[in-house]
């Protein structure tokens, strides 16, 4: 459903997938990348990646990036950690092999079932420029409330594109808010 509303927009969005979902959804990863969507990383089995050590941080994102290659011919360049967690062995272990971690700085919050309205006051108040916004794809409402949404910023001049086209090149920062900063501005 929601790669049909996305489509009808022509908005090409990122989806983070856990590994354990790409074994029981191959095909729905499958029509994900079709679509132009990019498939990315969210870890192999949702664990609290700061509780881990760096061997087995890389163990876990590898094993999904293997699942994710699999099925779509691509292999994910960006992770998004579980639970948002992050500290600096989960960036050291995750950029050690190539790939960035990702964060967000609107969530929706579509996974606690909040209401239609609700979901579209919370992205549509705090969408800024270079936004990254989290929904989840198994959430109740996100389907009703996400054409609203893009309808809405559409109207008011946003754009929407894939994450690895709004990534600031290196050095950048991810300040306390989720947001990308270059790394020479985390001072301001």
């Amino acid at each position: 459903m929601l790669i049909d509303i996305l489509g009808k927009y022509k908005v090409k969005a990122t989806f983070f997938v856990v590994g354990d979902w790409v074994d029981k959804y191959p095909e729905s990863v499958k029509a994900l990348h079709d679509a132009g969507h990019e498939v990315m990383n969210h870890s192999n089995t949702h664990a609290h990646m700061s509780q881990l050590s760096k061997d087995e941080i890389i163990a876990d994102v590898e094993a999904c990036n293997d699942k994710i290659e699999a099925v779509t011919g691509v292999r994910p360049t960006l992770i998004r950690p579980p639970y948002g967690e992050y500290d600096d062995n989960v960036i050291t272990a995750i950029r050690s092999i190539g790939m960035e971690p990702i964060q967000w700085d609107v969530d929706s919050l579509d996974w606690k079932d909040l209401e239609v309205p609700e979901i579209i006051k919370r992205v549509t108040g705090k969408v800024q420029s270079g936004s990254i916004v989290l929904f989840h794809n198994a959430a109740l409402h996100t389907p009703e409330a996400l054409p609203t949404i893009i309808e809405t910023l559409l109207q008011e001049g946003y754009t929407f594109v894939p994450i690895s086209e709004i990534i600031l090149p290196q050095p950048y920062t991810i300040d306390h808010t989720g947001r990308q900063l270059p790394a020479d501005a985390q001072a301001s």
